[in-house]
């Protein structure tokens, strides 16, 4: 007798990072993705989809060299090794010769953000498309961060842009759909601004012109990590004890609009940048004052976004009922499209974090109760000859848009019932012979447990 070979049972898992969806959730989130998409259009921007994958040399270089370390590469097909000599064994410096690896075994990876892959598109596109574009794309994207709350490596961004026009009503535009996409999901939040001119002219004023992105990346620490923490990173990355003391009061500058703007215009006197940048956020933030925004609005000094295409003004939203980091975020970037062979266009966008969004809304109960369940009723199942007659029904409700379901089995009341209050279904029709005969539906409502006959047209208004 052969002795059978046990065969080893794989555990179930996904990557760190990532999530599967629930029935419930999905709904959730579609509620999150249709609302901002509907802001979108009402706003005149159009839909694209970009591929999963790009040409690593489309996203190398994009994001600074911390982004750059976060982009999940994709290894060749076939035998990515042969042809390579020596596969960088020669190298001593682990840093080049990872470097000098990836460029021959990786060609592509997934993208980072939705703002590099539209800027290649548009490149790309440019002869089809009608200036200023305006485009929105609602897709997953990919970072080999470590994951922590609100922080995924797999997660979904909602982005709109416009490519094509240097007016600041752009800016205004994209606060205003800030405004509206959270004022209808319920979320109270405050929009940051600030302008990648205004930090330039903060790094001349304090003698380190050349550290700006060393400077913006430390910056953009400071909620999470403090001031301290930052002070130490900026000395870390050689900027002098002088100019951080420098910078000292532009970290703890508070207080009104105006104070900023009066402490800023002192401090520009011999930086053109810095003063361009602040005639650029006065603009921006007397149009603002003049739209009635639902949320607030405030001009943030110390607001870096450490991406390094940003050239103007930048956004940053937080919820502020709920711990979590930025939900909203983004900014002006002029020089994006001209890395891809097409200077001068300049650009201006947003990206909404659908997954931060959800935690917020999740955490503070902002789900409407009405979109718990998709089914709105279903057909109990009480035999063969119920089914004919139930099917047909089921047809006339799916026609009107009522989303609509039979118990596939003539299974006991009690399981077809669970089956109904598991699934939160709020109405239940029971269709025997004696229904058949009349032609009127009985009708439960799960919720109070009154149960009454209607003809067809009344049951279709009951359940719309």
């Amino acid at each position: 007798m052969h002795k059978q070979t046990a065969v080893a049972v794989q555990k179930p898992s996904i990557p760190k990072g990532t999530r599967d969806f629930s029935p419930l959730e999905m709904v959730r989130r579609n509620f999150i993705f249709d609302i901002i998409r509907n802001v979108f259009q009402v706003f005149g921007y159009q839909p694209i989809e970009t591929p999963a994958m790009e040409n690593l040399t489309t996203l190398m270089g994009k994001y600074g060299e911390e982004g750059d370390k976060l982009l999940f590469k994709i290894l060749n097909s076939g035998n990515y090794l042969d042809g390579l000599p020596d596969a960088g064994s020669g190298m001593r410096d682990a840093e080049a010769r990872l470097k000098y690896l990836t460029k021959h075994i990786a060609e592509k990876g997934l993208r980072y953000d939705l703002t590099v892959p539209f800027a290649r598109f548009v490149v790309q596109h440019q002869n089809e498309l009608i200036f200023p574009f305006k485009r929105y794309q609602i897709q997953p994207v990919w970072r080999a961060d470590r994951p922590q709350k609100g922080r995924y490596r797999e997660f979904f961004q909602c982005d709109v842009d416009v490519i094509g026009s240097n007016s600041l009503l752009n800016e205004v535009e994209l606060a205003q759909i800030a405004d509206a996409v959270f004022t209808k999901l319920g979320i109270n939040v405050l929009i940051r601004l600030n302008n990648r001119k205004v930090l330039a002219g903060i790094a001349e004023a304090i003698g380190a012109p050349d550290k700006l992105t060393d400077i913006t990346v430390a910056m953009d620490k400071l909620d999470k990590a403090g001031i301290d923490k930052v002070n130490d990173e900026l000395i870390l990355r050689g900027i002098t004890y002088e100019s951080v003391e420098k910078l000292q009061p532009i970290l703890t500058l508070e207080g009104k609009i105006k104070m900023k703007f009066d402490t800023l215009s002192e401090l520009f006197k011999d930086s053109e940048t810095g003063r361009k940048g602040l005639a650029e956020m006065r603009t921006v933030l007397e149009f603002l004052k003049d739209l009635g925004l639902k949320n607030k609005f405030d001009f943030d000094i110390t607001l870096a976004r450490g991406l390094s295409y940003y050239t103007g003004t930048i956004f940053e939203v937080k919820a502020l009922d709920v711990s979590m980091g930025s939900i909203c975020g983004g900014g002006r970037y002029d020089d994006l499209t001209g890395i891809f062979g097409l200077p001068g266009m300049s650009g201006v966008g947003i990206s909404f974090g659908a997954d931060r969004i959800y935690d917020v809304m999740n955490e503070s109960n902002l789900f409407p109760e009405t979109i718990q369940a998709a089914t709105r009723v279903l057909f109990v199942n009480f035999g063969t000859e119920e089914e004919k007659y139930c099917m047909k029904l089921l047809a006339e409700l799916r026609q009107a848009g009522i989303p609509s379901e039979i118990y596939p089995d003539a299974a006991k009341m009690k399981k077809q019932m669970d089956y109904a209050n598991r699934k939160n279904i709020p109405f239940v029709i029971l269709i025997g012979k004696d229904e058949m005969a009349t032609g009127l539906l009985t009708v439960k409502n799960m919720n109070t447990g009154e149960q009454k006959p209607y003809p067809m047209e009344e049951v279709k208004q009951l359940l719309s």
